[in-house]
């Protein structure tokens, strides 16, 4: 396994770059989609009780926010993962509080996410169907795996990895591979299954927008997986 000195002492500039155009062109694709999905309030909606707000934000208001922050957050992590791993920038400005730097940087955004689908999801008066009992009983079986995933990655996978800290120190890259808790039957069950309690919000929530959402966040991740993520464990880790 490199270290993240020779990998920045052979890198180039361009080398950053690597899938961010695809990254772009999947963020205007799926951002534009799903925003044409979101139920828009009506004269009719807005006119009835059905019609809520929540800090002056409606559920498209709240839709079109939770979207923004995700491109936001996820263009953030590209740009200071790349510049991280290859140029040391966030360790040359911050020194040895860069990670906690970065995790400042990133958890807000992270929490963001549930957070606006929640409060689009109490606000949308159109519901995804007439089987709400059929919904909730799905949503609580959804937050399962969901809230497995986020135990495992505190108590086995740790926050520090979470945070990318294979960016930034030597000593979390060699790490082993982490094979317990939901990573024992998923190996990307940071993907896959933490992003279930985004599904389960929604049909918690009988929203329609929030199910939107719900689909454009779990689609987006893997986004961020293909073309940053995995280009920049090729570089990290050339052999597994």
């Amino acid at each position: 396994m490199p270290k993240l000195a020779d990998i920045r002492a052979r890198s180039h500039w361009t080398d950053m770059l690597q899938g961010q155009p695809q990254h772009l062109a999947m963020a205007v694709l799926m951002s534009t989609g799903a925003l044409s999905l979101l139920a828009l309030p009506t004269a009719e909606t807005t006119d009835t009780a059905t019609y809520e707000s929540l800090l002056w934000l409606d559920s498209t208001g709240w839709a079109r926010l939770s979207i923004a922050l995700a491109l936001l957050h996820q263009g953030l992590v590209a740009l200071v993962f790349r510049l991280q791993l290859h140029r040391n920038v966030m360790s040359r400005l911050f020194g040895a509080r860069d990670m906690l730097v970065w995790g400042w940087m990133f958890l807000p955004l992270l929490a963001a996410r549930p957070l606006t689908l929640l409060a689009s999801g109490l606000t949308d008066p159109t519901q995804i169907s007439r089987w709400e009992p059929a919904e909730f009983l799905l949503g609580l079986l959804l937050l399962v795996p969901a809230l497995w995933t986020l135990h495992s990655v505190v108590t086995r996978f740790t926050l520090r990895r979470a945070l990318g800290g294979d960016h930034f120190r030597d000593e979390i890259a060699e790490l082993p591979l982490v094979r317990r808790g939901a990573f024992r039957r998923v190996p990307n069950a940071m993907y896959t299954l933490a992003f279930l309690g985004l599904w389960a919000i929604a049909l918690l929530t009988h929203s329609w927008n929030a199910l939107v959402l719900a689909l454009f966040h779990h689609g987006y991740i893997w986004v961020h997986m293909y073309c940053t993520e995995s280009p920049d464990m090729g570089w990290i880790y050339p052999r597994q």
